[in-house]
């Protein structure tokens, strides 16, 4: 709709404010919203569909069925009612419930392309109350004063001068094409995720670099399309790098350790892993640092620097299988080859407990108080934890023991007292 014809609707709504015929535009425009309300609700009723296409169209029906009813009851009561009544409100109407619906759809496309935006709620909101303000300001023929006034706030930028018009449209078309590079990004991580035979680190990697090249690009491609120089943003560039280069230093350092991270493929999500003093399961890989999950419940956040520079023990790198050695110490008296049987024969006895290779015992040291011996075995799911499996095992070689008569020493110390003899 031209300014003109937006000026005449304008003037058309200021007459109408005076003739009785208001009560009646108001009375059919509420009639049209309450039709839009029961008809959205009779087609959310029909749709009994299943599988994702069938979710998706029902989340966009329920998004633009309200305005586009509206907008089409708006249009149809216009034209009859334009014979016998002064029609300014309908006509007012029009632009508003057209952008309303234009707003949902493309906000909803943007939901369902970026899952989990919190964001996108409100900034919906605020940015419907901006359109409408646009349109509103349109509608009423003030909308290029406000522009020449908004175009009278200039500053420089370096050599280039540059205007609060020029920003403000520059803001506007950097985040439309931000918006679409994200909404593309979206589109090719879905695509990568269904690709069939790629390591999901490397899905990781494709859909992070992709999604920060779109960015890039999207911002490099519009803002010399609105009359800004990027050469103005050197200075910047410059003192960003400088930054990097120092005060950053960490955090560039942790973001590039996540990406060769993830391009190794030397650390994998469902890894159970150990730096330091933590270990746990890796339940997530970022660009700045990864989660280990403890068998306690506690998610330590490790800087990737950390899992670049220092040795990592990757209990599930190439072959899930770990073995594990339990210590026993038993009395010089005692039978050793019963002794190894039982310990051997408990261990056997776990269900996590590997039957091949099968629970071994070895005799490792003739201590001070005993012998050593040590019990090996192997198990498939070290992510399980091995505290309550060890607890088990001792427990049965300890109940064996006191049965078959074999005593676990403990460290003892025996003093003599010599006395001479006393000549006189």
């Amino acid at each position: 709709m031209k300014q003109g014809a937006l000026a005449t609707v304008w003037l058309e709504v200021q007459a109408d404010l005076h003739e009785p015929d208001l009560i009646w535009q108001l009375a059919i425009l509420a009639g049209c919203l309450l039709l839009a309300l029961l008809g959205e609700s009779l087609l959310r009723r029909q749709q009994t569909g299943e599988g994702r296409v069938a979710e998706l169209g029902r989340g966009g029906l329920k998004r633009i069925t309200f305005p586009v009813l509206a907008l089409l009851l708006v249009l149809l009561a216009r034209s009859v009612a334009d014979d016998w009544i002064r029609v300014g409100l309908f006509s007012l109407a029009v632009p508003l419930l057209a952008s309303l619906a234009v707003i949902r759809a493309v906000f909803y496309i943007l939901r369902v392309s970026l899952v989990g935006a919190t964001w996108l709620v409100p900034f919906e909101r605020v940015f419907a109350l901006l359109v409408w303000g646009v349109v509103a300001l349109h509608i009423v023929g003030l909308l290029p004063e406000v522009i020449a006034v908004i175009e009278s706030v200039t500053f420089s930028a370096g050599k280039q001068k540059l205007n609060l018009w020029h920003v403000l449209q520059g803001l506007v078309a950097v985040l439309a094409t931000v918006l679409a590079a994200l909404w593309m990004s979206s589109a090719i991580e879905a695509r990568l995720n269904k690709a069939v035979g790629l390591d999901n680190n490397l899905r990781m990697v494709f859909a992070r670099l992709t999604k920060a090249l779109l960015i890039l690009l999207a911002v490099l491609i519009v803002l010399p399309q609105v009359g800004i120089d990027l050469t103005t943003l050197s200075i910047f560039g410059g003192a960003l790098g400088v930054g990097l280069g120092f005060g950053l230093q960490k955090i560039a350092s942790n973001y590039v350790s996540g990406f060769i991270i993830l391009l190794d493929n030397s650390i994998r999500i469902g890894n159970t892993i150990s730096v330091g003093a933590d270990r746990g399961e890796v339940t997530r890989i970022t660009t700045r640092y990864t989660v280990l999950r403890s068998l306690g419940g506690v998610e330590a956040l490790v800087p990737n620097e950390l899992l670049v520079g220092s040795v990592v023990q990757n209990e599930s790198y190439s072959d899930p299988q770990v073995r594990i050695a339990l210590p026993v110490q038993v009395a010089y008296d005692s039978d050793l080859e019963r002794a190894m049987t039982i310990m051997a024969t408990a261990a056997a006895a776990q269900a996590r407990v590997l039957v091949d290779p099968a629970p071994a015992v070895l005799l490792r040291e003739f201590a001070d108080s005993g012998i050593n011996l040590e019990l090996a075995f192997w198990i498939a799911d070290p992510q399980n934890g091995t505290g309550q499996l060890c607890s088990d095992i001792n427990l049965a070689i300890w109940r064996e023991f006191k049965q078959a008569g074999i005593s676990i020493p403990f460290p003892q110390r025996e003093v003599r007292i010599l006395k001479e003899a006393v000549h006189e």
